[in-house]
């Protein structure tokens, strides 16, 4: 997998403005997730695991709204197929918000 794939992700915000945070699936399972949210520049680092860390630029301004709203955020993490249709939830976990 290259450095792109990791890079990609996107935020759903559901009807109750509820948000959702998609990305693929990275090595070994997530363990004492938490997220620093820096709304001034529209960024974020996924403390994925104490020793895996994930920047996450560019956040819409609709997704920083909602995450400011909760002290927590649903991440699922997606495999990575050939045929999109394939693609199935490896992980879903909550991750603590702070700033």
């Amino acid at each position: 997998m290259n450095n792109e794939e990791f890079s990609s992700y996107d935020f759903l915000i559901n009807d109750e403005e509820e948000v959702m945070l998609l990305l693929y699936e990275r090595e070994n399972e997530p363990k004492d997730s938490s997220i620093e949210l820096n709304e001034e520049h529209k960024t974020a680092i996924l403390h994925r695991r104490p020793d895996d860390t994930i920047t996450l630029n560019d956040i819409p301004n609709e997704a920083i709204d909602s995450l400011k709203e909760t002290d927590k955020l649903l991440i699922c993490e997606l495999s990575i197929e050939e045929n999109e249709e394939d693609t199935q939830i490896v992980y879903a976990y909550e991750a603590e918000i702070t700033d």
